[in-house]
Protein backbone atom coordinates (compact mmCIF):
# COMPACT_ATOMS: atom_id res chain seq x y z
CA UNK A 1 0.00 0.00 0.00
CA UNK A 2 2.84 2.70 1.13
CA UNK A 3 4.62 1.75 -2.63
CA UNK A 4 1.59 1.84 -4.33
CA UNK A 5 0.76 5.46 -2.41
CA UNK A 6 4.52 6.79 -3.40
CA UNK A 7 3.83 6.06 -6.79
CA UNK A 8 0.85 7.69 -7.60
CA UNK A 9 2.83 10.54 -5.52
CA UNK A 10 4.96 10.73 -8.51
CA UNK A 11 2.92 10.37 -11.27
CA UNK A 12 1.46 13.86 -9.39
CA UNK A 13 4.34 15.63 -9.01
CA UNK A 14 5.02 15.06 -13.05
CA UNK A 15 1.91 16.46 -13.64
CA UNK A 16 1.55 19.00 -10.45
CA UNK A 17 -1.86 19.12 -10.43
CA UNK A 18 -2.52 17.91 -6.59
CA UNK A 19 0.63 17.41 -5.09
CA UNK A 20 2.13 20.71 -3.20
CA UNK A 21 5.47 21.24 -2.59
CA UNK A 22 7.02 22.72 0.37
CA UNK A 23 11.09 22.94 -0.23
CA UNK A 24 13.89 25.61 0.17
CA UNK A 25 15.76 26.58 -3.37
CA UNK A 26 19.30 25.47 -3.67
CA UNK A 27 20.58 28.63 -3.96
CA UNK A 28 18.61 29.78 -0.68
CA UNK A 29 18.60 26.57 1.34
CA UNK A 30 20.08 27.50 4.87
CA UNK A 31 21.05 25.11 7.89
CA UNK A 32 21.87 26.57 11.53
CA UNK A 33 22.76 25.16 14.58
CA UNK A 34 21.25 27.04 17.47
CA UNK A 35 23.90 28.48 20.06
CA UNK A 36 25.52 25.18 20.87
CA UNK A 37 25.77 24.34 24.56
CA UNK A 38 26.60 21.13 27.12
CA UNK A 39 22.75 20.19 27.42
CA UNK A 40 21.32 20.93 24.28
CA UNK A 41 22.23 20.77 20.56
CA UNK A 42 19.54 22.09 17.91
CA UNK A 43 20.24 22.14 14.15
CA UNK A 44 17.45 23.86 12.27
CA UNK A 45 16.61 23.84 8.32
CA UNK A 46 14.17 26.59 6.98
CA UNK A 47 10.96 25.65 4.91
CA UNK A 48 9.65 28.52 2.93
CA UNK A 49 5.95 28.51 3.29
CA UNK A 50 5.76 25.57 5.89
CA UNK A 51 7.61 26.15 9.09
CA UNK A 52 11.23 24.36 9.90
CA UNK A 53 12.68 21.00 10.21
CA UNK A 54 14.89 20.48 13.46
CA UNK A 55 17.03 18.03 14.51
CA UNK A 56 17.82 17.86 18.38
CA UNK A 57 20.10 16.23 20.96
CA UNK A 58 20.07 16.40 24.75
CA UNK A 59 22.48 15.73 27.50
CA UNK A 60 21.67 12.22 28.83
CA UNK A 61 23.48 9.09 29.95
CA UNK A 62 22.59 7.71 26.28
CA UNK A 63 23.07 9.46 22.91
CA UNK A 64 19.65 10.24 21.62
CA UNK A 65 17.88 12.06 18.72
CA UNK A 66 14.77 13.83 17.75
CA UNK A 67 13.50 15.02 14.19
CA UNK A 68 10.46 17.64 14.48
CA UNK A 69 8.32 19.29 11.54
CA UNK A 70 7.63 22.71 13.53
CA UNK A 71 4.79 23.49 10.95
CA UNK A 72 3.11 27.28 10.45
CA UNK A 73 -0.24 25.17 9.72
CA UNK A 74 -0.87 22.42 12.62
CA UNK A 75 -2.84 19.41 11.45
CA UNK A 76 -6.21 19.47 11.53
CA UNK A 77 -7.34 15.17 11.57
CA UNK A 78 -5.44 12.32 12.58
CA UNK A 79 -3.23 10.21 9.54
CA UNK A 80 0.15 9.13 8.66
CA UNK A 81 3.18 10.38 6.53
CA UNK A 82 5.44 8.40 4.86
CA UNK A 83 9.59 9.58 4.62
CA UNK A 84 11.42 8.84 1.91
CA UNK A 85 15.17 9.53 1.16
CA UNK A 86 15.07 11.12 -2.15
CA UNK A 87 18.00 11.50 -5.27
CA UNK A 88 17.68 15.16 -6.14
CA UNK A 89 17.34 15.73 -10.56
CA UNK A 90 21.52 15.73 -10.39
CA UNK A 91 21.50 12.27 -9.41
CA UNK A 92 19.95 10.33 -11.96
CA UNK A 93 19.10 6.66 -11.72
CA UNK A 94 19.64 6.50 -7.83
CA UNK A 95 16.17 5.20 -5.84
CA UNK A 96 14.44 6.45 -3.43
CA UNK A 97 14.15 4.74 -0.09
CA UNK A 98 12.08 4.70 2.28
CA UNK A 99 12.87 5.97 5.77
CA UNK A 100 9.80 5.64 8.00
CA UNK A 101 6.50 6.38 8.19
CA UNK A 102 5.58 9.67 10.39
CA UNK A 103 2.42 9.82 12.68
CA UNK A 104 0.20 12.54 12.25
CA UNK A 105 -1.28 13.95 15.55
CA UNK A 106 -4.47 16.50 16.02
CA UNK A 107 -3.14 20.29 16.64
CA UNK A 108 0.84 18.55 17.20
CA UNK A 109 3.81 18.87 15.19
CA UNK A 110 4.97 16.02 12.97
CA UNK A 111 8.43 14.56 14.89
CA UNK A 112 10.22 10.93 14.47
CA UNK A 113 12.43 8.91 17.55
CA UNK A 114 15.63 8.43 17.18
CA UNK A 115 16.26 5.74 14.77
CA UNK A 116 14.60 7.67 11.58
CA UNK A 117 16.28 11.28 12.77
CA UNK A 118 19.68 9.51 12.69
CA UNK A 119 18.95 7.82 9.37
CA UNK A 120 18.00 11.29 7.91
CA UNK A 121 21.01 12.70 8.98
CA UNK A 122 23.00 10.01 7.02
CA UNK A 123 20.89 11.06 3.88
CA UNK A 124 21.33 14.35 3.93
CA UNK A 125 25.24 13.73 4.39
CA UNK A 126 25.36 11.74 1.45
CA UNK A 127 23.10 14.38 -0.55
CA UNK A 128 19.81 12.62 -0.74
CA UNK A 129 16.62 14.75 0.18
CA UNK A 130 14.50 13.43 3.32
CA UNK A 131 11.18 13.87 1.89
CA UNK A 132 7.41 13.66 4.23
CA UNK A 133 4.32 13.17 1.92
CA UNK A 134 0.95 13.23 3.46
CA UNK A 135 -2.42 14.38 2.12
CA UNK A 136 -3.47 17.49 2.71
CA UNK A 137 -5.96 17.97 5.82
CA UNK A 138 -7.53 21.10 4.54
CA UNK A 139 -7.61 20.25 1.17
CA UNK A 140 -8.25 16.43 0.76
CA UNK A 141 -7.36 16.83 -3.11
CA UNK A 142 -4.21 17.74 -2.55
CA UNK A 143 -1.38 15.77 -1.61
CA UNK A 144 1.76 17.86 -0.12
CA UNK A 145 5.74 17.03 0.09
CA UNK A 146 7.99 18.91 2.45
CA UNK A 147 11.68 18.30 1.41
CA UNK A 148 15.03 18.58 3.07
CA UNK A 149 17.31 20.00 0.30
CA UNK A 150 21.41 18.84 1.07
CA UNK A 151 22.22 22.20 -0.37
CA UNK A 152 24.96 24.05 2.35
CA UNK A 153 24.70 21.19 4.81
CA UNK A 154 27.87 19.58 5.56
CA UNK A 155 29.79 22.64 7.32
CA UNK A 156 26.40 23.10 9.98
CA UNK A 157 26.24 19.25 10.42
CA UNK A 158 30.15 19.03 11.07
CA UNK A 159 29.54 21.64 13.89
CA UNK A 160 26.25 19.96 14.78
CA UNK A 161 28.35 16.82 15.30
CA UNK A 162 30.86 18.33 17.67
CA UNK A 163 27.88 19.79 20.07
CA UNK A 164 26.47 16.72 19.91
CA UNK A 165 30.10 14.94 21.25
CA UNK A 166 30.15 17.76 23.74
CA UNK A 167 27.18 17.28 25.73
CA UNK A 168 26.83 16.24 29.14
CA UNK A 169 26.77 12.71 29.93
CA UNK A 170 23.57 12.94 32.29
CA UNK A 171 20.27 15.05 32.11
CA UNK A 172 18.55 17.17 35.15
CA UNK A 173 16.92 13.94 35.39
CA UNK A 174 19.66 12.51 36.80
CA UNK A 175 20.81 15.18 39.35
CA UNK A 176 17.57 16.81 39.91
CA UNK A 177 17.39 14.77 43.15
CA UNK A 178 20.51 13.90 44.75
CA UNK A 179 21.51 12.72 48.27
CA UNK A 180 25.29 13.90 49.25
CA UNK A 181 26.93 11.84 52.73
CA UNK A 182 29.36 13.23 54.41
CA UNK A 183 32.22 11.87 56.97
CA UNK A 184 31.92 11.58 60.35
CA UNK A 185 31.42 14.68 62.62
CA UNK A 186 32.07 16.49 59.69
CA UNK A 187 31.15 19.30 56.59
CA UNK A 188 33.73 17.11 54.42
CA UNK A 189 31.91 15.30 51.70
CA UNK A 190 32.50 12.04 50.79
CA UNK A 191 34.86 10.87 47.93
CA UNK A 192 31.58 9.68 45.89
CA UNK A 193 29.37 12.41 47.15
CA UNK A 194 32.23 14.98 45.57
CA UNK A 195 31.78 13.54 42.52
CA UNK A 196 28.02 13.62 42.54
CA UNK A 197 28.62 18.01 43.68
CA UNK A 198 30.70 18.48 40.93
CA UNK A 199 28.27 16.75 38.38
CA UNK A 200 25.43 19.16 39.48
CA UNK A 201 28.71 22.05 39.44
CA UNK A 202 28.85 21.50 35.39
CA UNK A 203 25.04 20.81 34.68
CA UNK A 204 24.41 24.55 36.33
CA UNK A 205 27.34 26.51 34.81
CA UNK A 206 24.89 25.50 31.59
CA UNK A 207 21.80 26.26 33.63
CA UNK A 208 21.30 28.42 36.32
CA UNK A 209 17.36 29.25 36.09
CA UNK A 210 16.41 26.57 38.50
CA UNK A 211 12.68 27.32 39.78
CA UNK A 212 13.16 26.36 43.58
CA UNK A 213 16.20 24.19 45.26
CA UNK A 214 15.71 22.55 48.52
CA UNK A 215 17.90 21.47 50.77
CA UNK A 216 17.60 19.48 53.59
CA UNK A 217 20.40 18.76 55.85
CA UNK A 218 20.66 15.60 58.24
CA UNK A 219 23.14 13.90 60.93
CA UNK A 220 23.47 10.75 62.71
CA UNK A 221 22.80 10.62 66.55
CA UNK A 222 26.35 10.54 68.04
CA UNK A 223 26.71 13.78 69.86
CA UNK A 224 24.19 16.11 71.47
CA UNK A 225 21.61 17.25 69.47
CA UNK A 226 21.90 20.80 68.97
CA UNK A 227 25.35 20.12 67.77
CA UNK A 228 23.84 17.56 65.11
CA UNK A 229 21.28 20.05 64.49
CA UNK A 230 24.27 23.21 63.86
CA UNK A 231 26.06 20.39 61.62
CA UNK A 232 23.38 19.57 59.45
CA UNK A 233 22.47 22.83 58.89
CA UNK A 234 26.14 23.74 58.22
CA UNK A 235 26.03 20.94 55.34
CA UNK A 236 23.12 22.06 53.46
CA UNK A 237 24.24 26.41 54.04
CA UNK A 238 27.20 25.66 52.50
CA UNK A 239 25.88 23.29 49.39
CA UNK A 240 23.32 26.81 48.92
CA UNK A 241 27.02 28.96 48.99
CA UNK A 242 28.06 26.53 46.03
CA UNK A 243 25.22 27.15 44.06
CA UNK A 244 24.70 30.90 44.56
CA UNK A 245 28.51 30.64 43.00
CA UNK A 246 27.26 29.39 40.13
CA UNK A 247 24.87 31.64 39.53
CA UNK A 248 21.63 30.19 40.94
CA UNK A 249 19.79 33.34 42.62
CA UNK A 250 20.08 32.89 46.78
CA UNK A 251 16.27 33.19 47.50
CA UNK A 252 15.48 30.28 44.71
CA UNK A 253 17.50 28.31 47.63
CA UNK A 254 15.78 27.23 50.52
CA UNK A 255 17.90 25.31 53.27
CA UNK A 256 16.59 23.40 56.27
CA UNK A 257 18.79 21.45 58.92
CA UNK A 258 16.41 18.41 60.11
CA UNK A 259 19.33 17.04 62.79
CA UNK A 260 18.82 13.85 64.25
CA UNK A 261 15.16 13.71 63.10
CA UNK A 262 14.14 12.15 59.99
CA UNK A 263 16.81 9.02 59.94
CA UNK A 264 17.04 7.03 56.24
CA UNK A 265 18.78 4.09 58.23
CA UNK A 266 19.57 3.23 62.21
CA UNK A 267 21.81 4.21 63.91
CA UNK A 268 22.97 1.42 65.25
CA UNK A 269 26.17 0.67 63.57
CA UNK A 270 28.69 2.75 61.88
CA UNK A 271 27.51 1.91 58.33
CA UNK A 272 24.04 2.85 58.90
CA UNK A 273 25.20 5.86 60.71
CA UNK A 274 27.11 7.10 57.64
CA UNK A 275 23.82 6.79 55.52
CA UNK A 276 21.83 9.59 57.78
CA UNK A 277 24.83 12.19 57.82
CA UNK A 278 23.42 13.49 54.41
CA UNK A 279 22.42 16.61 52.57
CA UNK A 280 18.92 15.80 50.00
CA UNK A 281 19.10 18.02 46.61
CA UNK A 282 15.78 18.49 44.82
CA UNK A 283 15.41 20.21 42.42
CA UNK A 284 12.73 21.96 40.25
CA UNK A 285 12.98 23.82 37.03
CA UNK A 286 10.24 26.27 35.14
Amino acid sequence: MRRFLFLMLLVASTSHASLRQYAAKVESSTWQLAPPNRLECSLQHSLPGYGTAMFTSYASKRLNMEFELDMLRLPKTYGVASVYSVPPKWMPGEMHRNIADMKIRKQFNGDLPESAAWTMLSELEKGYWPTVYYQDWYNPSDMVSVALNAANFASPYEEFVNCVANLLPFGFEDIAYTVLTYKKNSTELTKGSKKKLDMIGDYLKEDSELELVLLDGYSDSIGGRWKNQQMSLQRAEEVKSYFAQLGVESDRIDVTGHGERRHASPNSNPRDRAKNRRVVIRMERP
